[in-house]
């Protein structure tokens, strides 16, 4: 049985992702009143929008340095007062430059909670509820969205300045997220891979599994270190030793991106305006991809650990695959005056939230040494946020050269690649211990 502080902790870092989906959905509903505002063309649009994804890149790219140097627990500490200033600096910002600057220091926060949170997690989570528990940070994200969606629709026409109410909201939940993550103990696996404070990681791992006996767990993580030292390799992420998991991983969030989440997520009021909708139906419709968007996440934290990490993916393969083709060949027919494609993109959301969005942060904090974990971690958010970078700046240049149809027909066409993954190469780890998985993918 999961102890009740092992959850806490775990809900308490995973408010990190919830401040990462706010942040990442927010700007949907400003986006267009500061194109206006500030007179920007076509090109200085696309690049406000994917500003904070630029932040984000570079923050997953560096996250790892100081989850490994300092600690799970002060880089999470971090990532709170990136988010405070993020929102309070965007709302207030008198200039288009200041406020890319302080988007961009949001994005960084994202990049970073975006290895930290699951990281950390997964790292002091026990085996048998480790996805749920990893998966929270993913529910948490898609909260984010969802309110921040919500808030965009309540706060639209509150005067010429509604995107900056949009905006800063932001700061109260990143206040709560700053001081709660003072009340949680550092990672155990932290604390003796990079530390050797082999006895307060036992005191915390004993609490994470309900008072049972740990010394198994420690003996293995503390081989688990000593395996790699022996290696000579455990300080690169490039050795030839961690090809695969850094294949997986690569391959996982690569898969995640083509999908067109991002773009669906950025530009959903824009997406159903090309659909037919006006701007308010556009933008509650936008409300109700959230919406689901949340449910099927609460659904996928229940069945995760049950079903495994592999099955979730083989569904949401094939329901990717029929609804992106669905959409597609709505705007090839040109039948866009009703709700075809939002009925279509909901379900898509569905499928996404099913597989995907539930299981990327899980399976790529699981399947990493505990030598490399960070770094491993760093190198496939860096993937995803590189990708979602790219696909949010140029998506509104190439829905509008090359249409709905092809541009939906290229992310299907993606999504039946990752079906070919999910079949010859994705392993299962569900109910398994880090270390064990260490075993079967890494040869020492």
């Amino acid at each position: 049985m999961t102890s009740k502080k092992v959850i806490f902790w775990a809900f308490t870092v995973a408010l990190g992702g919830f401040l990462f989906g706010f942040d990442t959905a927010v700007i949907s509903g400003a986006e267009k009143s500061i194109q206006q505002l500030w007179g920007l063309t076509t090109v200085q649009h696309g690049f406000t929008v994917s500003i904070a994804l630029i932040g984000t890149v570079l923050g997953s790219l560096t996250g790892a340095i100081p989850s490994e140097r300092y600690g799970r627990k002060y880089t999470l500490f971090a990532i709170a007062i990136l988010y405070l200033l993020s929102s309070i600096g965007s709302a207030l910002a008198s200039d288009w430059v200041s406020f890319l600057i302080f988007r961009f220091l949001g994005g960084i926060g994202v990049g970073i909670s975006s290895v930290t949170a699951p990281l950390y997690i997964s790292e002091i989570s026990p085996a048998n509820s480790r996805g749920r528990l990893v998966a929270m940070f993913q529910f948490n994200v898609v909260l984010g969205i969802l309110v921040a969606y919500l808030s965009n629709f309540l706060l639209v026409g509150m005067g010429d300045n509604d995107w900056r109410w949009m905006l800063g909201v932001q700061a109260f939940p990143s206040l709560l997220f700053l001081v709660a993550v003072l009340f949680v103990p550092e990672s155990p696996r932290w604390l003796i891979v990079k530390r050797g404070r082999v006895d307060e990681a036992r005191r915390i791992l004993a609490v994470a599994n309900g008072g049972l006996d740990v010394s198994g767990i420690v003996a293995d993580i503390q081989n688990s270190a000593n395996a790699g030292k022996v290696s000579g390799s455990s300080i690169s992420i490039f050795s030839s030793q961690y090809k695969l998991p850094v294949l997986l991983a690569l391959l996982f969030a690569f898969f995640n991106q083509v999908s067109g989440i991002n773009a669906i997520i950025y530009y959903a009021p824009r997406i159903f305006e090309m659909a037919g909708l006006g701007k308010s139906s556009a933008l509650l419709s936008s409300a109700g991809v959230g919406l689901v968007n949340f449910c099927f996440t609460f659904i996928a934290i229940n069945l995760i650990d049950r079903f495994g990490r592999r099955t979730l993916m083989f569904i949401g393969s094939f329901g990717l695959i029929a609804t992106l083709g669905l959409v597609a060949q709505a705007f090839y027919s040109g039948n866009l005056g009703g709700y075809a494609v939002p009925v279509y993109l909901f379900i898509y959301i569905a499928f996404f939230a099913l597989s995907q969005g539930a299981v990327i942060w899980v399976f790529i904090s699981e399947i990493f040494p505990n030598q490399v974990r960070a770094a491993g971690q760093s190198m496939g958010s860096f993937m995803h946020w590189l990708l979602a970078a790219v696909i949010a700046f140029t998506f509104p240049y190439i829905a509008e050269t090359l249409g709905g149809g092809n541009t939906f027909m290229i992310f299907c066409g993606m999504m039946v690649l990752q079906l070919v993954f999910v079949w010859k190469l994705m392993p299962e780890t569900k109910g398994t211990s880090l270390e064990q998985i260490e075993k079967t993918l890494i040869l020492h």
